[in-house]
């Protein structure tokens, strides 16, 4: 048995969100299990969810290892189901197998990846099948986000091909995730419409080679949405704000550029227009101003799912691709690294939790 830290997030019925450190002891792994020893984990926005949601972090009550929180009362009506419960919190991260079942002896010190919650750990058994082997030589830090960004982005595409799309809208496009996808659709000729929120946004992607980038704080945002979304002929979008009318902007855009030269329909033109909402940077409503006629829609997306709606053979040629691009068009990159100590900190916990573009946070469990 092996002794180590582990990062919970607990929601009591009087309305406090307490996240703190806890000891914990692991039993010995069994048969497809892997006993890891965590060494890097990113925080994701899909973390920040289950670690805080909407609790008032301003007004916290910060001590060594521990935050206390209000909550919102209508959040703790939503998250009824989650009362009482201390949630472990780290969707994926990487490190050394240190131990394994007998099913899995092979992987006994080599470097992985997993995908498994509860990765804001210093040791975490996994099992083995849910794992990805690192390319020798890659570190932990390099592996600590080969699951979610990168099958995100190669999601996209993979559901642009399916539907019949040519071409995709992607908000918050500076992230991590929108610089893979950026890449990615550099790589394939596929065309695509980058949505930022600055103009050193807009630079720092025109300068790794991306044609189409908007600044949604422009004066002219929407003509110039409209513009490029006619140059690549986008019908398709991916939205990671969530909150607000940039969603319903993109499909006002979308509808302008379908209704240039046909004649007038009360009913819209013929083109289908999608907008999936994956994130919630913006957690206030999504606004929708109907101006796209009727041939359109806005639905949620989640990895999890799609992945396993395309079948088995269709989900390994994505994460093969990982495998093979994973210092290259897979690489993150970090604002800052922080040991789980710090990251319930009053500074840590503010600055990573405001899922501001360029201050993506890694935690190094045993640092």
């Amino acid at each position: 048995m092996v002794s180590g830290k582990q990062l919970v997030s607990t929601l009591e019925a009087d309305g406090r969100l307490i996240v703190e450190l806890r000891e914990e002891t692991l039993p010995e792994p069994k048969g497809h299990e892997v006993l890891i020893r965590v060494e890097a984990a990113p925080i994701n926005p899909s973390d920040l969810a289950l670690l805080f949601g909407p609790a008032d972090l301003d007004n916290a009550d910060y001590a060594p290892g521990r935050i206390v929180a209000p909550m919102p009362e209508r959040a703790v009506r939503a998250m009824q189901g989650r009362l009482g419960q201390a949630m472990p919190v780290g969707n994926e991260g990487a490190g050394t197998v240190i131990a394994a079942g007998e099913v899995a002896q092979g992987l006994i010190g080599k470097r992985v990846a997993a995908v498994a919650g509860g990765m804001y750990a210093q040791y975490r058994i996994v099992d083995a099948r849910a794992c990805l082997v690192l390319p020798e030589g890659a570190s932990a830090e390099q592996g600590a986000a080969a699951f979610v960004n990168p099958l995100t982005a190669l999601s996209f595409v993979e559901a642009m091909r399916r539907e019949g799309h040519k071409a995709l809208v992607h908000t918050a496009a500076a992230s991590n995730l929108g610089q893979m996808l950026a890449r990615i659709c550099k790589a394939e000729g596929i065309p695509l419409v980058n949505v930022v929120r600055s103009e050193a946004q807009v630079a720092l992607l025109r300068g790794q080679g991306a044609e189409h980038v908007v600044n949604s704080s422009a004066p002219d945002f929407e003509v110039d949405l409209q513009d490029a979304i006619a140059a690549t002929g986008a019908t398709l979008g991916f939205d990671a704000v969530g909150g607000g009318k940039l969603a319903g902007q993109i499909l006002h855009a979308m509808e302008q550029v379908a209704s240039r030269g046909a004649a007038y329909s009360r009913y819209g033109s013929n083109v289908f227009k999608k907008v999936y909402i994956y994130g919630a940077l913006d957690m206030g409503p999504t606004i929708v101003n109907r101006t796209f006629g009727f041939g359109w829609a806005i639905a949620g997306f989640l990895l999890t799912p799609f992945l396993q709606s395309i079948g088995e053979e269709a989900a390994e040629r994505l994460r093969q691709r990982v495998r093979d691009e994973l210092t290259t068009t897979f690489a993150s990159s970090y604002k800052a690294r922080v040991t789980l100590e710090q990251a319930l900190t009053r500074e840590a916990a503010l600055a990573f939790n405001a899922r501001a573009t360029g201050s993506k946070y890694l935690i190094v469990p045993h640092g």
